[in-house]
């Protein structure tokens, strides 16, 4: 009869701690926000989403982490859950990243600005074409760029130039 409980016991509190699932995910902003914050070096840092965007089976968000743009991707779980698998900050005010989805038909480019960017227009060759993106200025925002067509989904950036919003070039 005592083992009897006592595998009854055992099994209860297997199932118990098997389906209490103690992991972060990014299924939602509240999630996201403790994921980035449970990552080594962003623990300390106030977060700000921006953007949550889903391609497929992957997440992306754009957020600000103390001011500095950055991004997070999540890949999505057979759970259907989001588990982070990059995340990146940059230290300019504008934050470029590259999203590489072999599923997405046109590869993109994120661009994350913060509340200090003066850039107004950037000017980029990929692989050779020239690209134009206009931003809002002293704005926190993300811009996905859709980038030119690549047989083997490979791009060289080149020639980069910022302005602002007289025209003024900024930086190369």
């Amino acid at each position: 009869m005592i083992g009897l409980v006592l595998v009854i016991g055992i099994v209860v509190l297997s199932a118990y701690y098997l389906s209490n699932d103690k992991k972060l995910y990014g299924n939602d902003e509240g999630s996201i926000q403790k994921v980035i914050q449970s990552i080594e070096g962003y623990e300390n840092r106030q977060i700000e989403i921006l953007d949550i965007s889903d391609f497929h089976d992957s997440r992306v968000v754009g957020f600000l982490s103390d001011q500095r743009p950055g991004y997070i991707e999540f890949a999505r779980n057979s759970k259907g859950n989001y588990e982070w698998k990059h995340i990146e900050t940059a230290h300019d005010p504008v934050g470029l990243f590259m999203l590489n989805n072999p599923k997405e038909e046109v590869q993109k480019w994120m661009v994350v600005t913060h509340y200090d960017n003066q850039v107004a227009k950037m000017q980029v060759r990929i692989n050779g074409e020239l690209l134009e993106q206009t931003f809002v200025p002293n704005r926190a925002d993300v811009t996905y760029i859709e980038l030119p067509p690549s047989e083997d989904q490979s791009y060289t950036f080149r020639d980069y130039r910022f302005y602002d919003e007289r025209g003024t070039l900024l930086d190369e």
